[in-house]
């Protein structure tokens, strides 16, 4: 469930998705029901998920005061990875450019060791090898699943 919601916490907006769906893509949307619904609006408020740039552009377009954490594929803070996978945090894992969740993720390198451990997110290897968006994040070498750090 994707919600915008009044100061006085007043739902002014719904969009209801399966789990894997990131909140940023619905930030339009939102947007425009609220307006539609009478709503004056002057600033969006939203977490990390909204700062995409077609989010902020749109904002920039109809003069809204967009108040969020930039995303880190804005700031240049998540560069070693070629492709932008979304993050669900209804689910706590990562979804691929072309819409396919992770099957599971773990934690990965060694525990209570000076190295910090990482997470990882394991995909469905067939999917993958017959996505026509694999280029830079499947490689024939794969042979059981596909993952992302």
């Amino acid at each position: 469930m994707h919600i915008a919601m009044s100061d006085e916490r007043i739902i002014t907006a719904a969009a209801v998705t399966t789990g894997e769906k990131s909140d940023g893509h619905y930030h339009q949307a939102l947007v425009e029901k609220s307006k539609n619904s009478g709503m004056e609006i002057e600033t969006v408020i939203g977490d990390t998920a909204y700062s995409g740039k077609e989010n902020l552009q749109y904002a920039k377009s109809e003069n809204l005061q967009f108040v969020s954490k930039l995303n880190p594929n804005i700031t240049g803070e998540s560069t070693h990875r070629k492709l932008i996978f979304d993050f669900n945090k209804d689910a706590g894992m990562y979804v691929c450019p072309a819409g396919h969740m992770a099957i599971r993720k773990a934690r990965t390198g060694k525990k209570n060791q000076c190295a910090n451990q990482a997470e990882t997110n394991y995909f469905e290897i067939e999917k993958c090898k017959i996505c026509p968006m694999r280029e830079g994040c499947y490689k024939r070498s794969y042979s059981k699943i596909i993952y992302i750090v």
